[in-house]
C-alpha cells in the first residue's frame, strides 16, 4: 500500500558485510492478499449485495462515488481482514487490493473527481460512519448523513443468509439460544451494572442454528435474560417454515430461557424445545435417590459418577402443564452436582442420557461461537454514542462472521485449516504479503514465494470455483 509520508531510510543491524536499510518506497504493496478468498465466497453467495439492501440512500445519485454496496463491503472486508476501527480505513483507502475486494473499477483510484482524492480509490472513515451514524429519520434533505439502515431487515437477512447455504433442506436443525455480556467502558445509553457478570454491559441475544447466526439483538443489561427471546424464535421458525415447511426444529437454551410463554408457544407450534430448568428444592428431593447413588459409586470408585432420572413435574404456579424433565445426579470431588432439563422429546426418541449429553450439552458449541464473533470479529466493539449505531455495528460483525463461517464450510472444508476458528484464518491464510500491478487489461497480484500455506490457498480456490454461484434471490422485506 502506498504512503503519504515523508521518505526515509531505517538502517538495522547489517549482515556481514552488508548492510541492512528499509524505506517505504515498495509500490503498491498489500499484507491482505488472502483477502481474494473473501472476494470469491461473495462472488458466489452475495451476502454482501443482499446485505447492502437493508440500507436506503437519499444521497444525490450524480453525487456519489462511493455506493453503499461499496461502503458495505469495504468495512465488512475490513472486519474479517482484522481492521475493527473506522480510523484505519484513512490508510486503507490507498490499498488497491482492497479496492479489488471492493469492486473498484479504478483500483488505483485515479478516476476520482477530485485532485485531492486521486490515488484514494476507496472511502474514507468520514464517509463509512454513514452506515452507523446516520439516524433513523434522515432524508434527501439531511444535511450529511443520508444512508438510513433498516435494523429490521437486517435481523431477516440473517436468516435468509442461512437459508441459503443449503441446496436441499435439512430434516431437523436445533435452534441454539443465549445471551452474553458486552462490556461498556463509555456511557453509551442502555448501559447498566449486571451482577452476574460483575460489569456494565450491554446484554445481546443470540440465536445460532449450528456455526450459522439468525439473530444478534442488542439490548440493554436491566432485563430479564429472556426479554424478547419468543419474539425473535416466533420471527426466525415462521421465515424459516416458509422455505423449509416439513423440517423439524428443536429449540435449546440454558435455564435463564426456560420460561412458560416461551415452552407453551414452542408446543402449540410444533417446535420441540430442551431447556436447563433451575435446582429448587422440589426437584433436589425428587432426584434424591439418585443423588444417593452416584455419591456411594464415586466414594466407591473415586471417581466423578452420574445417574439420571426421567420424571414428568409441574411448578406450582408459573407453568401451564405437566411437562417431561431429565435430571442429572452427578457426585464430583467437591460434592454433589445436580443438574435438570425440561423438553417436549419424547422417552422413545431420546433416552434420559443421551437427552441430556448429547441433545442439551450439544449447546455449549454455541458458546464458543459466540466469543469468536466478540473476540475476533470485533462484535464487542461498541463504543458509539447510540444504541442503534451499537446495534449497525453488531450487525457488520455478523455479516463478517457470515462471510468467514461460508469461506470455512465452502473453501476449507477438506484443508486442514476447516476446524480452525476466524483468528487463524485471519493470520495463516488471509495476511500474505503481495506485490498488486494493475495494468489497463489486469490486476495481477504477486503473492509472496514462501507463503507456508500455498497449497491450502489453492485449494481453498479450487473449491470455491467449483461452487455454483447462487442465484441473488430478493432481499427480505422489513
Amino acid at each position: 500500500m502506498e504512503t503519504e509520508c515523508t521518505q526515509r531510510t531505517f538502517s538495522f543491524h547489517g549482515l556481514g558485510s552488508r548492510d541492512v536499510v528499509a524505506r517505504f518506497d515498495g509500490g503498491h504493496v498489500t499484507s491482505d492478499a488472502g483477502g481474494l478468498l473473501l472476494r470469491e465466497v461473495e462472488a458466489k453467495f452475495g451476502f454482501l449485495e443482499r446485505f447492502a439492501r437493508c440500507f436506503v440512500d437519499h444521497r444525490d445519485p450524480d453525487l456519489v462515488e462511493h455506493s453503499v454496496l461499496e461502503l458495505v463491503k469495504q468495512r465488512v472486508f475490513g472486519l474479517c481482514l482484522g481492521y475493527e476501527d473506522l480510523n484505519d480505513h484513512d490508510r486503507l483507502r490507498l490499498d488497491p487490493l482492497l479496492a479489488v475486494l471492493v469492486g473498484k473499477a479504478d483500483p488505483t483510484g485515479q478516476d476520482r473527481s477530485r485532485e485531492r482524492d486521486k490515488g484514494k480509490p476507496l472511502a474514507g472513515k468520514s464517509t463509512l460512519n454513514r452506515l452507523e451514524l446516520t439516524p433513523p429519520g434522515a432524508d434527501e434533505d439531511s444535511r450529511y448523513k443520508k444512508i438510513v439502515a433498516r435494523v429490521a431487515m437486517m435481523q431477516e437477512f440473517f436468516v435468509d443468509a442461512f437459508l441459503l447455504q443449503h441446496e436441499t433442506p435439512p430434516e431437523r436443525i436445533v435452534l441454539d439460544v443465549d445471551a452474553t455480556d458486552d462490556p461498556i467502558h463509555g456511557h453509551q445509553p442502555g448501559k447498566f451494572f449486571h451482577g452476574y457478570y460483575d460489569n456494565y454491559c450491554y446484554l445481546p441475544l443470540y440465536i445460532f442454528c449450528g456455526a450459522h447466526p439468525l439473530c444478534a439483538l442488542l439490548r440493554p443489561s436491566d432485563i430479564d435474560e429472556a426479554a424478547g427471546a419468543l419474539a425473535q424464535v416466533r420471527r426466525i421458525v415462521e421465515h424459516i417454515r416458509r422455505v423449509w415447511p416439513r423440517v423439524t426444529i428443536v429449540l435449546r437454551g440454558d435455564s435463564g430461557f426456560c420460561r412458560n410463554a416461551l415452552l407453551a408457544w414452542c408446543e402449540a407450534n410444533g417446535v420441540h424445545y430442551v431447556f436447563g430448568l433451575p435446582k429448587n428444592k422440589r426437584l433436589r428431593r425428587i432426584l434424591g435417590g439418585e443423588l444417593q447413588q452416584a455419591k456411594e459409586a464415586f466414594e466407591a470408585t473415586g471417581r466423578a459418577s452420574r445417574v439420571f432420572k426421567d420424571f414428568t413435574y409441574r411448578t406450582r404456579k408459573s407453568w401451564s402443564r405437566e411437562r417431561r424433565v431429565v435430571g442429572k445426579a452427578e457426585h464430583l470431588a467437591k460434592g454433589a452436582n445436580p443438574r435438570f432439563v425440561v423438553t417436549s422429546l419424547s422417552a422413545e426418541e431420546f433416552d434420559a442420557k443421551t437427552l441430556y449429553e448429547q441433545e442439551y450439552c450439544g449447546r455449549g458449541n454455541m458458546e464458543n461461537r459466540i466469543k469468536e464473533q466478540q473476540l475476533m470479529l470485533f462484535a464487542d466493539r461498541t463504543s458509539c454514542e447510540t444504541m442503534r449505531a451499537n446495534q449497525i455495528r453488531l450487525c457488520l460483525s455478523t455479516v463478517a462472521y457470515i462471510l468467514m463461517q461460508a469461506l470455512r464450510n465452502f473453501g476449507l472444508k477438506h484443508t486442514e485449516m476447516a476446524p480452525a476458528q476466524c483468528d487463524t484464518i485471519r493470520t495463516r491464510l488471509l495476511k500474505i504479503g503481495a506485490v498488486v500491478k494493475v495494468s489497463v487489461r489486469r490486476v495481477c497480484v504477486s503473492l509472496s514465494e514462501s507463503f507456508p500455506l500455498a497449497d491450502v490457498f489453492a485449494r481453498a480456490v479450487e473449491a470455491l470455483k467449483a461452487f455454483p454461484p447462487h442465484p441473488i434471490a430478493p432481499a427480505a422485506t422489513g
